[in-house]
């Protein structure tokens, strides 16, 4: 007989180590069981490209944690967490070294903008305020558990006070249309398209504009931080949290099975062959991962099984990280500069470049998210260097078609990943002329690389599972489920970015699923008997 404990979180990624502070919160004793070395999932920092520079792993900047009550109700400030910023939030170059630039000061950006084209700065005031009178409610509704009842009895009033049904329809125009409709210019309708570029929703689909809004203004409002010392430190924190209330936290133990009796879950088995029992599990885990082996087909509700079969994954990612001699020699660069740059010559360019992946071609010209680590937090590497990275979206490795530019194999081996870094580099070198001789050291990871490193990261998909409305909200992971973290096994609940609200650093995933662990101790009497220590007897 193995350890007993009130709960079992699988996997220390941020929606885990949240979901297991709520529940040491409320008294429980908590295990978490990380498969890596080291916990963090996604919000990981190593030294791997160059000894003297901080590289994010996966993950860098966090405007979702300071907007999201799950991570800031922890107050992660006690524990070791503090915030950098850049001197601007975010750049798009464009034109003949033009650049869009959003800072943390509307006015700022406001200014900016109109300088490039006149009336477009009132247009993005106008576009301030609207997000102070619905920004708050709407946040409060995407990451509170499905139906959001008290966050939408918020939100209602304030949508029909910024302009009712008309607001509504703005937010579910695409983002082309959206941009054309507020802005005469290309610089803001570039900053709204390239952060509707986060996700996989195509450019010209519904979705798309409230999605590019809700980045776009939250990098207005709170910025685009990042941890001090590297994205470690917020999972140290969130670790140093736990742990400070009893919690359990066991790295390099991968789990095998969910093990369900009679509809309950009773336990965990690791690959190790330890076992733990418990009757509640919150997996921070790729739903094609729980539901297709963690939990056997026949302990899973049939409908959930018969809505699995049509689950789709977002696209699949390529990432660079090089160290820098010096700062990125960006044409016409702003004076205060952005700690994320997005790269894409047009809206319609990156349109094109999203539609690609969609359909399975590596695009000739990928669209890129960059990140000026040092430029945002001076403790990433040497004065006077940079610590630099960018990603890519690509085709899931089982569905690349083709390669328009007929040097990608689709097996995203060695030499794929290193064409495709190539093509990545000469973006930035167009952009940045002389960029390639400050490179002192470059890391290319790919799907597989990406997926080695986080199970979760199912070829490299880093979302868990497309962003678009046909699997959102109510429909997320599948319908069966109604948007809600209970999988239908008594005990089981769905904690990752699988579920819903899906993808980012805001810890909602993992709270929501806590929650609905707490509500159905409560309302169905589930047995906790707790020793001393924690741990139940």
């Amino acid at each position: 007989m193995g350890r007993t404990y009130d709960a079992i979180v699988i996997g220390a990624g941020p929606n885990g180590l949240v979901a297991a502070n709520v529940l040491a919160d409320a008294g429980w004793s908590v295990l978490v069981l990380e498969a890596q070395p080291t916990a963090g999932g996604a919000v990981r920092s190593d030294r791997d490209v160059h000894p003297d520079f901080v590289h994010d792993t996966f993950s860098a900047f966090y405007p979702l944690a300071l907007a999201s009550q799950a991570v800031t109700s922890l107050r992660l400030e006690d524990h070791g967490l503090a915030w950098e910023h850049a001197p601007a939030v975010l750049g798009h170059p464009f034109g003949e070294g033009q650049w869009a630039v959003l800072h943390r000061d509307r006015e700022m950006t406001a200014a900016g903008l109109d300088t490039l084209r006149g009336g477009d700065g009132d247009a993005w005031l106008d576009l301030c305020r609207t997000w102070d009178r619905i920004g708050p409610g709407l946040v409060d509704a995407l990451t509170t558990p499905f139906p959001p009842l008290r966050a939408g009895a918020r939100l209602l009033p304030a949508l029909a006070r910024s302009g009712g049904l008309d607001i509504v329809r703005r937010l579910a125009t695409p983002v082309t249309s959206l941009g054309r409709d507020l802005f005469a210019g290309p610089a803001a309708r570039l900053l709204l398209a390239g952060n509707a570029g986060h996700s996989d929703i195509p450019l010209d689909s519904p979705g798309s504009g409230v999605f590019g809004v809700l980045m776009t203004m939250l990098g207005q409002t709170v910025g685009f931080p990042v941890p001090r010392g590297g994205a470690q430190s917020l999972t140290d924190a969130l670790v140093a949290r736990f742990t400070g209330l009893g919690g359990r936290l066991e790295t390099g133990a991968e789990v095998e099975r969910v093990v369900v009796r009679g509809g309950r879950v009773t336990g965990v088995l690791t690959r190790h062959g330890d076992w733990y029992d418990a009757t509640t599990v919150i997996a921070d885990v790729a739903a094609l991962r729980l539901f297709g082996g963690l939990v056997r087909t026949e302990d899973l509700p049939p409908r959930l099984v018969r809505g699995m079969r049509s689950f789709e994954l977002d696209p699949g990612t390529v990432k660079v990280d090089w160290a820098l001699s010096g700062p990125v020699p960006w044409a016409g660069s702003p004076t205060q500069l952005p700690g994320t740059v997005h790269v894409a010559d047009s809206v319609e360019e990156l349109g094109q470049t999203m539609a690609q992946v969609s359909s399975g071609v590596v695009p000739e010209h990928p669209f890129l998210l960059a990140g000026q680590m040092t430029t945002s937090d001076p403790s990433r590497s040497p004065a006077g260097t940079e610590s630099f990275w960018a990603y890519a979206h690509v085709p899931q490795p089982a569905a690349t078609r083709r390669d328009v530019g007929e040097e990608i194999s689709g097996r995203w081996d060695h030499d794929d990943r290193e064409r495709f870094a190539d093509r990545m580099q000469a973006r930035i070198e167009a952009r940045a002329p002389g960029f390639g001789d400050r490179v002192m050291a470059r890391r290319v990871l790919g799907p597989h690389e990406l997926e080695a490193r986080n199970a979760n990261l199912v070829g490299g998909a880093l979302n868990g599972g497309t962003s678009q409305l046909h699997q959102e909200l109510v429909f997320r992971p599948v319908p069966a489920m109604r948007g809600r973290a209970w999988t239908g096994v008594r005990g089981l609940f769905l904690g990752s970015a699988s579920a819903h609200p899906g993808g980012g650093v805001h810890g909602a995933a993992g709270a929501n699923a806590a929650r609905s662990a707490l509500w159905h101790h409560r309302s169905r009497a589930l047995p906790r008997r707790r020793t001393k220590q924690g741990a139940r007897a």
